[in-house]
């Protein structure tokens, strides 16, 4: 019924050759028929009632053939690529080569696909020791933060603006004399010491009093996201309308009571100190994983195709986008408030994606490499942990998946995480 075959053209480019026989190709031709003869205008003969082989001598069999194509070339394609086991990861550029009633369909579909990995040294890599260890400093800075969310902002009538203040202001900006868009602002509320004004900005409203107005004298960054602005200096007029000040709860028994279930300070500190404790054990974990990764990686020949790099920054910016989301924001909004394009954050990610695909690539060589399979238990297991995680049934879960068809995406995952087990389990951590 069909014949494929391949030839590689390029690093990452092959083309497929396919040929289908004359049989399905009557079938394709046969199903395109009873698609447009239902829009056939023949006088005489009702709409799809018009004879196929006056349909033929009246439009010709060649009017059939782009539906043909559409029913034809999917399946085919597909068909071609499970038999040749080619993995495409673009769409392909297709040439019809032959198309008549009674022969045989052929066509070549170019095709960019998963490049070849070959592997360096995967096992025996040398991580660089890091120390995870919570210091008692960290400690004391998330009670401090912790202090901080149960202070009450008290107003401040007296005296002049100091570092950690939250200030109510009027400001307007000028460049060479000219006020410039997007550089004013009434009733803003501005924490000092916050570092959300260019630089310089902040510090010089420090010492200010209320009702005070005065200029503060400011340089723009040089690579500041609004190219106009870049580098240049400004002056703000500046007016004082409010001033408030921390006041913090004292640290002892009550404030532990307060934030927490604990009874003393000495509990709610121990705790702190043991979640950090568990934060730090995951982090070193990460790192070691990421490193292994990233060693194994280094040491690999690979050639990342431009269209996989593209697909990953497309996903990150999908990924960006839903976390501006969470935030009350969207990509347009964001887009106006920094300056930035969408293409400049694009960009952006290029490096980052271009990264992870390399690293996702000899990942799968390395499950490759040493036969890792994924077992129907490791599934459970994983959906079990995604049910408790989701506080749901699992059964549920996994009706969920095969739903979504989505199970075989979790087998991938598990067969990449068992891939960068064994790097770890086979690396060395080293001072």
């Amino acid at each position: 019924m069909m014949k494929a075959s391949f030839e590689k053209v390029e690093a990452n480019k092959v083309v497929l050759t396919v040929e289908v026989d004359s049989t399905k190709v009557a079938e394709g031709l046969d199903q395109a028929f009873k698609k447009v003869v239902k829009k056939a205008n023949v006088p005489g003969f009702r709409k799809g009632k018009v004879p196929r082989a006056l349909f033929e001598q009246r439009f010709g069999v060649e009017s059939l053939y782009q539906d043909a194509l559409d029913i034809l070339l999917p399946e085919a394609y597909e068909a071609a690529v499970a038999e040749t086991g080619i993995e495409p990861v673009d769409r392909p550029e297709v040439d019809i080569e032959q198309l008549e009633q009674g022969q045989a369909l052929i066509f070549k579909a170019t095709v960019i696909v998963k490049p070849e990995v070959k592997l360096g040294d995967y096992k025996g890599l040398e991580v660089a020791e890091k120390d995870f260890s919570v210091k008692a400093e960290a400690v004391s800075e998330e009670l401090t933060r912790m202090q901080k969310q149960q202070a009450v902002w008290e107003p401040v009538e007296e005296g002049t603006v100091a570092q950690g203040d939250r200030t109510v202001i009027d400001f307007e900006g000028f460049v060479d004399g000219v006020a410039f868009e997007g550089g004013k602002g009434e009733q803003y509320s501005l924490d000092i010491g916050s570092n959300s004004f260019i630089p310089g900005f902040e510090d010089q409203v420090v010492g200010m009093g209320l009702g005070e107005e005065k200029d503060v004298e400011v340089t723009f960054p040089e690579e500041y996201h609004a190219v106009d602005l870049a580098g240049k200096a400004a002056t703000f007029r500046v007016k004082l309308h409010e001033m408030k000040r921390q006041n913090l709860p004292e640290m002892n028994d009550d404030f532990a009571q307060d934030v927490s279930d604990f009874e003393t300070l000495a509990e709610l500190q121990a705790d702190v100190e043991k979640n950090m404790a568990e934060r730090a054990e995951k982090d070193k974990e990460n790192y070691i994983r990421t490193s292994v990764v990233d060693l194994a990686s280094e040491k690999a020949e690979v050639e990342v195709p431009a269209v996989m790099v593209d697909g990953e920054v497309e996903q990150m910016l999908r990924n960006f986008e839903q976390n501006l989301s969470y935030q009350g924001l969207n990509l347009e909004l964001y887009t106006q408030f920094t300056g930035q394009s969408v293409e400049t954050l694009k960009e952006q990610f290029k490096v980052d994606a271009e990264k992870k695909v390399r690293a996702d690539l000899v990942v799968e060589a390395v499950a490759k490499a040493e036969n890792i399979e994924v077992s129907e238990e490791d599934i459970d297991q994983e959906i079990a942990i995604m049910a408790e995680e989701m506080k749901r049934d699992a059964a549920e879960i996994r009706t969920l998946l095969e739903a979504q068809g989505s199970i075989e995406q979790v087998r991938t995952q598990l067969r990449l995480k068992k891939a960068v087990d064994l790097l770890v389990l086979n690396s060395k951590v080293t001072a």
